[in-house]
């Protein structure tokens, strides 16, 4: 399974040390390098990498269509750029994105577009947690991660939690 990844996801389980999770689901991820450079800006913030430098089954891969990009970036910015770039590049079975504009042209591409609630859903599924909304609100609270009531109380609904 090939899964390129967008900043947002990977930064926000960074920040509330669930890493492992993108890992338990999906075993290996792709990320293009200008997305590896905005991950370790989060130093700058205090934010700790360690799981992250250790994630060797997190690789760095190049986007090679660089007209691709730009075309992209006319909407959208640099990381979810080269990540749908690179995700059209090597056929990715799923891009790891949040941003509305960003999924909707990974969509309009023929991508397949999966945000981080998914991923949370994905892992209570394997078993890798046991509730998908503590670790919603914890985004919240930690990662400043947005969500809206609304949606958050569909997926509680949903999920039957």
């Amino acid at each position: 399974m090939i899964v390129v990844s967008d900043t947002s996801p990977v930064a926000n389980l960074i920040q509330i040390g669930k890493l492992e999770l993108l890992r338990g689901v999906f075993q290996e991820v792709l990320v293009p390098p200008v997305v590896f450079e905005e991950i370790m800006e989060l130093s700058h913030f205090g934010i700790d990498l360690s799981d992250f430098n250790q994630a060797s089954w997190i690789r760095t891969h190049a986007v090679y269509d660089d007209s691709k990009v730009k075309d992209l970036m006319r909407e959208l910015d640099a990381g979810e750029s080269h990540a749908i770039a690179l995700a059209q590049e090597v056929a990715a079975d799923w891009i790891l994105i949040d941003e509305r504009a960003g999924t909707k042209i990974a969509e309009n591409l023929g991508l397949h577009p999966i945000g981080l609630v998914g991923v949370l859903i994905k892992a209570k599924e394997k078993k890798l947690i046991g509730a998908v909304i503590p670790a919603v609100l914890e985004l919240r609270g930690k990662a400043g991660f947005w969500i809206s009531d609304k949606f958050l109380a569909r997926i509680k609904n949903e999920l039957g939690e």
